[in-house]
């Protein structure tokens, strides 16, 4: 349950052929929706990003360039496209059928059964774009097609000090952090891999992880379900919902806190920490090293 790299898998064609011009050419003008940003930070919380619409093969060409000759915010604004299912509400993306073409160069490895296949996540990012810290709650790899990527990790362990809003750290600046709006943050103990074209990073379910792309680069995520299939939320298109179980967990927790405040503070205080002794004692793992 640790994030690895693995590097000399046969991943197909796609780390030869997958040059700015075989892309253009592959997929042509179909539209994709991407996200623009001016700043090369981007962050899902605050939404400093705009969707806009462009055909793929002008998208790849400016994704690729340092300065546009058009653009939509800045001259120097990055891009960012995350493949979607047809209908973004109900259809998983899988590089099969939003890519048909491109998926015939690559290779996925097959550490998985078939069966427990969920997507397959197409990705292109502009140089120095960098991700938001986030968890997934499936297994993944992510494979560095072409280009390079530096990607910094945090256990699941290391929660309480990451600052959470659902699914993301509000932590978007991992190297240089706001410690004192963030102080805890100095405590979570951080990870770090370089990807190069034709590597590949496992990335457990529960890991946080900040992406930043060091040059133009094309990627593929694929995420399986390693728990039993209706442990996942059917209605959850993005691989991205706690588990169901989880979530009735925090439901109830949610009606348990609410109870509390019929108390006086002094109380709810006593009662609250006992709640977290409870937790602590019944739920947390105690064979981490």
């Amino acid at each position: 349950r640790k994030p690895v790299v693995l590097t000399g898998l046969e991943l197909g064609t796609c780390t030869t052929k997958w040059t700015v011009d075989y892309l253009s050419q592959a997929e042509g003008s179909k539209e994709v929706k991407i996200h623009v940003s001016a700043v090369p930070q981007m962050d899902f919380l605050s939404k400093n990003f705009v969707y806009r619409t462009l055909p793929f093969d002008v998208f790849v060409r400016r994704a690729a360039e340092v300065k546009h000759k058009e653009y939509f915010l800045t001259e120097d604004e990055k891009y960012y496209l995350r493949s979607v299912g047809e209908d973004v509400r109900k259809d998983i993306a899988d590089i099969r059928k939003q890519f048909p073409i491109l998926a015939e160069d690559v290779h996925i490895p097959e550490y998985f059964e078939k069966e427990q296949f969920f997507s397959s996540v197409f990705r292109i990012s502009s140089a120095g774009l960098q991700l938001w810290t986030h968890y997934d709650v499936m297994d993944n790899f992510l494979i560095q097609v072409t280009g390079k990527k530096r990607v910094v990790l945090y256990s699941p362990r290391d929660t309480p000090y990451l600052y959470l809003s659902g699914t993301k750290s509000e932590v978007l600046d991992v190297d240089n952090p706001d410690l004192e709006k963030y102080p805890l943050f100095v405590k979570a103990k951080r990870y770090q891999c370089f990807l190069e074209a034709g590597d590949v990073l496992f990335i457990p379910a529960l890991w946080f992880h900040n992406v930043i792309s060091e040059e133009f680069g094309v990627a593929l995520n694929v995420f399986w379900k390693h728990l039993p299939a209706e442990s996942y939320d059917k209605t959850d298109t993005y691989g991205n919902k706690d588990p169901m179980a989880a979530s009735r967990a925090i439901q109830i927790l949610d009606r348990a806190l609410k109870t509390l405040e019929e108390l006086p503070e002094e109380y709810r205080d006593f009662y609250a920490r006992r709640m977290v002794l409870r937790i602590q004692e019944k739920a947390y793992r105690n064979d981490y090293g």
